[in-house]
């Protein structure tokens, strides 16, 4: 092995997304740099500056630096990220691996010679194409098999992950590594009663409410839970945080369900640790972390069946068919404050999930980047 390893990543989530794929990648670096030698050095490559709240999350460190290219226009920018250009920077800056780490891989890295390794989180525009604009289906699709062709190992953050890139990317199982996402500590910490009533305040929330979490969109198919409330209490609220698209506007109207967006992490926990049960209407997911979150925080959870979500929750959660809002409403009573067996659900659900701490992420990835660099 080169006594020098210089790693590109893909840095334009990191500088842009402040969840989900940001999430990933800042804590992903974070941990590379603490988890290496000096002789190590990430070349973080972004096509611009992004959010410089975003880019401080990446900590200070003579063995991280972001890069960015020459080119001018936001459509070289682009080109730049996905084409030669940003391969022949990574040339002069004698970088030896390059990890892309939101699915995608520069044309040309085999023929430049420098080893790679993509992480891929899903493959739903392929498994539900009704979800995407039919261009940007065609343009994932390409980027897909493009990293496909030029990575020499594939990341997948589930088994549900890796058998969709077995199966519609006709990628050898030797060639796939899955390594799971862990969920931030701080979903584990109980937090103090005057801060619990702070962000209580602020959102004006019900005294006994559902939480979901992630983007409202029709994948997500929160108009399930939307549906399942006039089959509970009348007591029950439903809130659901995460960025609104049309969809949100188009859900059913009713003074129990409750919309927020721009909710920090801090208030997020508090959120959770004030729900009374996490739903998870959810048709499609690669994984399905905000599950891990809420059973940390000590929630019961009602998910959707037919994709990876039993993976995450465990057989202690509850999955009802994505288009059954009589049964979802049957689930959730199930797991309502004093029902039988609620305490124990949660008890065994924290057990199962303990499978996904620990997992030094950072150190399994590290070893994926050691065997490549030592062929």
């Amino acid at each position: 092995m080169a006594q020098n390893m210089i790693i590109g990543m893909d840095a334009k989530r990191l500088v842009h997304n402040a969840t989900g794929l940001g999430n990933y990648g800042r804590t992903l670096v974070n941990d590379l740099v603490a988890a290496t030698t000096d002789d190590w050095h990430f070349r973080l490559y972004a096509p611009d500056e992004g959010r410089p709240d975003l880019r401080s999350k990446v900590l200070p460190s003579t063995k991280a630096s972001f890069t960015y290219p020459e080119a001018a226009t936001g459509l070289q920018r682009s080109l730049w990220r996905i084409g030669r250009g940003i391969v022949r920077d990574m040339q002069r800056d004698g970088v030896c691996l390059y990890h892309g780490l939101t699915g995608e891989l520069p044309r040309g890295l085999k023929a430049a010679g420098i080893r790679s390794v993509v992480t891929i989180h899903d493959l739903i525009f392929l498994r539900h194409p009704e979800y995407y604009h039919w261009l940007d289906t065609k343009i994932y699709a390409w980027k897909f098999r493009n990293a496909c062709r030029e990575a020499d190992r594939i990341i997948a953050i589930s088994e549900r992950t890796k058998q969709d890139v077995m199966e519609l990317g006709s990628v050898p199982e030797d060639r796939i590594r899955v390594i799971y996402q862990s969920c931030a500590p701080k979903f584990r910490d109980l937090l103090q009663e005057d801060v619990l009533q702070q962000v209580r305040r602020k959102y004006g929330l019900p005294q006994r409410f559902l939480l979901s979490v992630g983007t409202i969109e029709e994948r997500k198919n929160l108009a399930l839970a939307v549906h399942a409330l006039a089959s509970l209490p009348s007591d029950i609220h439903l809130v659901a945080v995460g960025r609104q698209t049309r969809y949100a506007r188009q859900l059913p109207k009713s003074s129990r369900v409750h919309l927020l967006s721009g909710v920090s992490d801090d208030e997020l926990a508090a959120l959770y640790q004030q729900a009374e049960v996490f739903v998870y209407p959810s048709r499609y997911e690669g994984f399905g972390i905000p599950i891990i979150e809420a059973i940390h925080s000590g929630l019961p959870v009602v998910a959707c069946s037919g994709s990876c979500l039993e993976e995450a929750g465990g057989p202690d959660c509850l999955y009802v068919s994505p288009d059954d809002a009589e049964g979802f409403a049957h689930a959730v009573t199930q797991l309502l404050m004093g029902a039988e067996g609620r305490e124990e659900r949660i008890r065994r659900s924290q057990q199962y999930v303990r499978r996904f701490e620990g997992q030094d992420v950072a150190g399994q990835v590290l070893t994926i980047y050691q065997e490549l660099l030592s062929l």
